[in-house]
């Protein structure tokens, strides 16, 4: 998958729209449109705002690895609660996913807590 594909497709992924996106990153909408035929790929300053707007590292966005797919970001295998959380999360925008997030690591320290008060 090219960087444009990648970027594409995490745009879908996110359901953040193309406009959106253009504005968050700060280019014009016929910049972004080049990308999808294939004529140009992002300048290379561009990248860290473009990463920024996707919510991605720079390694993750030249090469795929943890975003390409699900397999390449999960090393164990998901039961069917984990996959419907999953889900769950990718149907929310990015600040939802942030605070979903932010909810998650304070559980996380709760249970802690909890077990070591035993």
């Amino acid at each position: 998958m090219t960087i444009s594909e990648r970027i594409f497709m995490l745009i879908e992924r996110k359901q953040i729209t193309q406009s959106e996106f253009c504005r968050r990153v700060g280019l014009r909408p016929s910049t972004v449109s080049e990308w999808k035929t294939k004529k140009h790929t992002p300048t290379a300053d561009k990248i860290m705002d473009i990463c920024a707007a996707l919510n991605v590292s720079p390694e993750q966005l030249l090469t795929g690895k943890g975003i390409d797919s699900v397999e390449d970001s999960v090393d164990y295998q998901l039961d069917y609660l984990g996959k419907q959380l999953i889900l769950e999360y990718e149907g929310l925008n990015d600040d939802a996913q942030k605070r979903l997030l932010a909810y998650a690591k304070k559980l996380s320290e709760l249970v802690k807590m909890e077990e070591i008060n035993k």
